[in-house]
């Protein structure tokens, strides 16, 4: 086998159909399609996702190919999510790639899609040209998970904190919805911050023991606040900058309170934060800034491995070829994945 395997790498967990071709560490394409078909009903639809799939994954997979200038007989090995996800999108991923590795003969890698948020940052040719070092303390935060990671190694990952109730990137697009942006609503909130005071108004966080986090209690705090500045029509029209921005700062400072803790607790200096809601303007910001007043490294990687994309997947499945770690034909996705806390 070859030292740098060719990997063509399939992502399907939610509503990005991704399809990347890989040499070792190098991403040759790397190509998403969205599902704009959600944005009418405020979420993801997992039946209308899964039909989605079925559709786009050939020619995504296709164009990934054309790109890298590669045919599937050059392909090492194949690679796809297993889990976690919506349990339809993972069947439709998994099917085509189980069905490829048979048409070729060539293995099969069933990939952790939080775990390859994290080893995301491990992709070569990325703009900050950097590489954590182990161990390290990575943030994950997206749409369904929130959690702070110890990775000993590529494949010694314990979760040491994650959120009880909501996650993340739920908790932004609960408050979108809510103010009346429409989804997904996370990038909006985003935005309308740039223009606000984020000191204007105040929203609740709880302090749990540990390190693990709980969302339910602000996006409650919002609805409140709502409610009682409800007698004025226009009043969301007119704070809607001020509120995004008090609100996002005070899930950010939550979310790096956490961190830091950790990462104090466990005596690591090198931090990374992953998933989508990474792309984050003020989460980057800040998060380097704390990094930067405590004395530790602090990696992102580029916005393009943020959001949901097989790139991801390929990395970490070029770390399990590397140790021989294939897949079963008979193993099936998983629409949670308990891979074990500290």
């Amino acid at each position: 086998m070859n030292l740098e395997p060719v990997i063509l790498a399939i992502e399907s967990s939610c509503d990005e159909t991704s399809a990347a071709v890989l040499i070792g560490r190098k991403v040759l394409s790397n190509i998403i399609a969205g599902q704009t078909v959600h944005e009418k009903y405020g979420g993801v639809v997992p039946e209308l996702a899964s039909r989605a799939h079925q559709s786009n994954i050939v020619p995504v997979v296709h164009q990934a190919l054309t790109e890298a200038n590669l045919k599937l007989p050059d392909i090492d090995a194949i690679a796809y999510t297993r889990g976690p996800g919506l349990l339809g999108s993972l069947m439709v991923g998994s099917s085509f790639a189980k069905s490829l590795s048979m048409t070729l003969g060539t293995p099969i890698i069933g990939v952790n899609h939080m775990q390859a948020h994290i080893l995301a940052h491990f992709i070569e040719g990325q703009k900050h040209g950097k590489t954590p070092s182990f161990p390290l303390l990575c943030l994950t935060v997206s749409g369904g998970h929130t959690q702070i990671v110890l990775v000993r190694s590529p494949s010694d990952m314990k979760i040491v904190g994650e959120t009880i109730d909501d996650a993340a990137g739920e908790a932004f697009d609960k408050a979108a919805k809510v103010l009346g942006l429409p989804y997904p609503g996370g990038p909006l909130v985003d935005r309308h911050s740039k223009d606000g005071d984020s000191m204007k108004y105040k929203f609740t966080t709880p302090r749990l023991e540990g390190l693990d986090y709980s969302f339910s209690g602000l996006k409650t705090s919002l609805l409140y606040f709502l409610r009682d500045n409800s007698k004025d029509e226009t009043f969301v029209q007119q704070e809607l900058a001020n509120i995004c921005a008090s609100y996002q700062r005070t899930l950010v400072d939550y979310l790096l309170l956490q961190l830091e803790k950790a990462a104090k607790q466990q005596g690591i200096a090198e931090l990374c934060i992953a998933g989508g809601v990474s792309a984050n303007s003020e989460l980057r910001s800040k998060f380097l800034k704390m990094c930067d007043n405590n004395g530790w490294k602090g990696y992102i990687p580029d916005f393009t491995y943020c959001t949901d994309n097989a790139g991801m997947i390929g990395i970490a499945a070029y770390f399990k070829y590397l140790n021989q770690d294939f897949s079963e034909l008979s193993d099936s996705p998983m629409a949670r994945i308990d891979w074990g806390r500290l």
